[in-house]
């Protein structure tokens, strides 16, 4: 496993414990169909969340959610279609993005975390 991979994990396993920690429900972590990837999938009371985490040292150059273009957003809105006909629900879908900054990587001791609800349709 490359390093990339073991830092979006790490990013990807803070993101899940702060959403528990906002009361949501786990329901799938990592999943992948051929048209592409969703980091984390959760749910409360009124939506099945489909959540992009983007994990950045800082945001010098750009906000996390500026990684989130177009082409990102209609892959995930794909993958979230697959998802949803294998998996039929009466929650209401939606969007978010966490932004995670760890300027010392996996180091960091207290990284800033921010949740994007409904971050794109």
């Amino acid at each position: 496993m490359g390093r990339s991979n073991i830092t979006g994990a790490w990013g990807e396993a803070l993101a899940a414990e702060y959403l528990r920690k906002k009361h949501y429900t786990p329901v799938a972590a990592g999943y992948r169909c051929k048209f592409g990837e969703i980091d984390l999938i959760v749910k409360d009371r009124r939506h099945l969340v489909f959540v992009e985490v983007k994990l950045r040292k800082s945001s010098r150059f750009a906000q996390a959610l500026e990684y989130v273009d177009r082409y990102k957003q209609d892959r995930l809105r794909i993958a979230a279609s697959m998802y949803l006909s294998q998996n039929p629900t009466n929650l209401q879908p939606r969007f978010d993005v966490i932004e995670i900054y760890a300027p010392a990587g996996t180091a960091t001791e207290k990284p800033q975390i921010y949740h994007l609800e409904d971050a794109f349709e």
